[in-house]
Formats: C-alpha cells, sequence, structure tokens
C-alpha cells in the first residue's frame, strides 16, 4: 500500500510505457544473487521506457481475454511465455518495486526456450536458448489492443485488480482510478500508434523481432517511407567469449558483444540512464562462458559422425568452425543469396545513429556499421537453434541440405516438440497447427531460398553431415 506521504508522488506516476519520476520513491529493481535466477527475473532496467504497472499488466489477461492469441495455455502462456512452478511470473519479466510497480522485460525473454521429447514428455526449459516459442509481436500487440480498448477504464479494471490484491486500501483506489489507468491508456495509445508500421509488414511470429524498425521510431525515421522488413530469429548467448571480435547480429552490424548487448536492453526498453550496468555485467560474465546444451549422447551414431565430421571439414569449417577464416565475417548477399530484406532494413543512416547512443557516457557506443549480407556465426548448440537461416525460414537441418523448392513453403513454428532424426521442433501434423504459427515462405522477408551448402551432397552424405553436427 502507498505511504500516505508519497501521496503526490504517487498520483504523478505514470503508467504504460512512459518514466515515472517520483519524489518518495524508493526504486528498488529485483535482484537474485543466483545468476540463473537473476537471468530468468532479474532487472537490466528496462522498466524505465517499457514498464507496464504491475497490478494492471497482472489482470489484462483475465479483463481482456478476447484480445489473446488463439494459442494453448492460460493468459501469458498464449503468447508463448513460460512459467515455472510457485512463480507468480514468467520467466523472462522483470519487477521493479516503485510507488507504482512496474513489471518490465529482461534478457530471459527473448533467450530461454523450451523443449520436449514426446507430446505428452515433461518440457525442459534451457537458458540461453533462442525463445522460439515466445511471440513477442503478438505479446505487444495484446497490450496495444487492450490499452485502446473503450472498456480501459477504471471501473472496469479496478476491481480485478482489487481481487488480485486484497491489501490494496482507499489511497491505491485514488491513485489507480483517478490517475495510473487513466494515464496508463493515454501512454500507450501514443505508444501503439508509434507501432504502427506493424500493420504494413507480415507478422513475425514466435521466435522472431524486427530488432531495429523500433530504434528507427525512436530516432524519429519517417516509417512511412520505410517499407523494409527487419524481422529475424532469436539467437542463442551460449559462449558469448568465443564470439568477442566477430561481427555480430545477422547482418555482421557490431563486433562487440557488450556493446550488442547494451543495445539489447536498450530495445527492451532501458533508456541510456536506466540501463543497470551492474546487472547487465552479471549476466555479460554468465553467458561469456555458458556452454551450449549437449545433443543427447545415446541418439548419435559415431560411425556417421565420424563420417559426417570429414564431411564439415571441407564444406563448413571455413565459415563456422571457431579460427575458421570467414568465421564471424560477412558473406555477400550475391554469394549466400538469402533473402535480403534484414541486411536491407539496417543502412548506413542507422548505423550513424546508433554510434551516438551513450553520448558522453564510458560505454558510447562507436561499433555499428552497415554490411552488404550476412555473418557467418559459430555452430555450437546448433540443434537447438531451429528454424533455420536469419530469418527463421526452413525448419531443420535436414531441409537446410535440401533445394529451395524442397523446403516447405509453409509449415508451423513455435512448437517445442524434438524431432531428433530431421533436427529441428516438429513443424507439421495437427499438434503443431494447435500449437505453433503458421509461417508462409511466400511473404516478404520469409523467404526459404539461399545457403545453398550442401544440397549437393548424397543422401548417405547428408545423413553422415547431420549425424556430426548433432555433436556441436
Amino acid at each position: 500500500m502507498f505511504r500516505t506521504a508519497s501521496l503526490l508522488a504517487a498520483l504523478a506516476a505514470g503508467g504504460l510505457y512512459f518514466p515515472a519520476v517520483l519524489v518518495f520513491d524508493s526504486n528498488r529493481p529485483e535482484f537474485h544473487r543466483d545468476i540463473v535466477e537473476h537471468f530468468k527475473y532479474g532487472s537490466i532496467g528496462a522498466e524505465e521506457r517499457a514498464g507496464v504497472p504491475y497490478w494492471i499488466w497482472k489482470v489484462l489477461p483475465q479483463v481482456f481475454p478476447e484480445h489473446l492469441p488463439a494459442r494453448p495455455g492460460n493468459g501469458w502462456e498464449r503468447f508463448g511465455l513460460v512459467f515455472e512452478p510457485g512463480k507468480e511470473r514468467p520467466i523472462g519479466t522483470s519487477y521493479r518495486e516503485r510507488q507504482v510497480p512496474l513489471v518490465g522485460l529482461n534478457c530471459a525473454v527473448c533467450h530461454t526456450g523450451t523443449v520436449r521429447d514426446t507430446p505428452g514428455g515433461p518440457r525442459r526449459i534451457v537458458p540461453g536458448m533462442p525463445a522460439h516459442q515466445f511471440d513477442l509481436q503478438s505479446y505487444q500487440r495484446f497490450i496495444f489492443r487492450c490499452v485502446r480498448d473503450p472498456r480501459f477504464t477504471s471501473d472496469r479494471l479496478w476491481p480485478a485488480m482489487r481481487k488480485a490484491n486484497p491489501d490494496f486500501g482507499w489511497l491505491d483506489a485514488i491513485t489507480y482510478k483517478w490517475f495510473v489507468i487513466p494515464r496508463t491508456r493515454q501512454q500507450g495509445g501514443e505508444l501503439a500508434a508509434g507501432f504502427s508500421w506493424f500493420d504494413s509488414r507480415p507478422p513475425q511470429g514466435p521466435g522472431r523481432v524486427d530488432t531495429f524498425n523500433p530504434y528507427k521510431v525512436m530516432f524519429g525515421f519517417n516509417m512511412a517511407a520505410d517499407r523494409s522488413v527487419g524481422t529475424a530469429d532469436l539467437p542463442s548467448l551460449w559462449n558469448q567469449k568465443l564470439r568477442e571480435g566477430m561481427w555480430l547480429h545477422w547482418d555482421g552490424n557490431n563486433n562487440a558483444v557488450t556493446e550488442r548487448n547494451k543495445s539489447a536492453a536498450i530495445g527492451a526498453g532501458a533508456s541510456e540512464a536506466s540501463l543497470d550496468l551492474e546487472a547487465m555485467k552479471r549476466v555479460e560474465d554468465w553467458i561469456w562462458d555458458l556452454p551450449a546444451p549437449r545433443f543427447p549422447p545415446e541418439r548419435i551414431d559415431a560411425a556417421r559422425a565420424a563420417a559426417g565430421r570429414k564431411i564439415y571439414g571441407s564444406l563448413c569449417a571455413d565459415c563456422h568452425d571457431a579460427g575458421g577464416k570467414r568465421t564471424g565475417q560477412v558473406t555477400p548477399l550475391a554469394e549466400i543469396a538469402t533473402d535480403p530484406e534484414r541486411a536491407s532494413s539496417f543502412t548506413a543512416e542507422l548505423a550513424g545513429r546508433m554510434n551516438r547512443i551513450g553520448n558522453g557516457r564510458s560505454w558510447k557506443f562507436s561499433h555499428f556499421r552497415d554490411t552488404d549480407g550476412y555473418a557467418a556465426m559459430p555452430l555450437d548448440g546448433v540443434w537447438l537453434r531451429a528454424p533455420y537461416l536469419h530469418n527463421g525460414s526452413v525448419p531443420t537441418l535436414r531441409h537446410l541440405l535440401d533445394k529451395e523448392e524442397n523446403r516447405p513453403a509453409v509449415f508451423w513454428r513455435g512448437h517445442d516438440v524434438y524431432d531428433y532424426t530431421d533436427l529441428g521442433f516438429v513443424w507439421s501434423g495437427p499438434e503443431a497447427e494447435q500449437q505453433g504459427f503458421r509461417f508462409d515462405t511466400s511473404l516478404k522477408g520469409n523467404s526459404r531460398g539461399g545457403h545453398l551448402y550442401g544440397t549437393d551432397l548424397a543422401p548417405g552424405q547428408k545423413r553422415d553431415l547431420l549425424e556430426y553436427l548433432k555433436t556441436l
């Protein structure tokens, strides 16, 4: 309950996606000594610009169920967010104790995935894995629809909030009903207008995000004139030490791991001032040597893997082995021939604006650049990084060794049952359709073409290569 002495400050408190400046504000970020718990639930400072008043956030799925996506689960689970037993919030959400408490997002929301061996089997939660099941755009659109709904009123929200928190008192009622809820609606509606560019591009779907178009909005770019589709798959966070000095992001636009991490945190809602450098450093130190999960050894054919290692050495190692002469370097679009949209979306003008972030601070950005292709990365834990290519347009590694015309034109992504033969997540069938998102490779930015390396191998050679890829 709010302290009476803080009433005026509380009345000035914000709502959705704007800084709350409170005179008597405690402003305590969530902190966990255990680094894995902190990665999952701790704050990185993203509540500053992207914080939703916690008690409003908590009841939105109950108050506006009609705006939830048609996916399995209850409430926030519908977006692919993962709840652990006994936890009030899903992995990837952080809490900041303020006069009006805020909930935000952290690194784990995009970098924690799930996998099951069978449809009815237990779900394994894998920190550092791409969150292939989480639909960030759908999550954002849900909040936008809620705040734009004419029924987003104190009369509708407050009873649900009061039920969720019986300890609320008369001062809380005044604060939320007269100030926080109305301002949340106002500020949320303004933010939603800034994301109208969503509507002119194909839906992103689970496991994907357009990282840099939100930056263009923040910098005031004319999004009506910019029709580029920057949607790309979420990456893994394993073995970041190995990647220091390599050209990062899908298009190789930055070669400093810590700068890349800060830009991701700002993209998630932190401001230059609110970015929690100490919390970020803890996460960075942890992922520096975080190993990729190993493929179940009992499922590996050692003889075939040995044969596949030779194929990998001659065909793949130059671009994907640690120390390979092209590993961490950009392969031009003319050679790789994959969908050009993501590379085209990031421009020299945007790179220049990105390099102004942090002016006057010790961590000022300086490594961003424009490129003409996509960066080749090490393949550690590649078995859990499906779907494949920068835009996630190929469901399994087996399909990646097929020519474009033999790769699925339409498939369902977001299902977490693993296919140990083709190496990817189950992408077709009734359960995949129920659990997942229909991905259409004919849409702009979704092309399944390119990366034809290995497509001319004989069937037996492809099997050997796939067997070796299990060992990485």
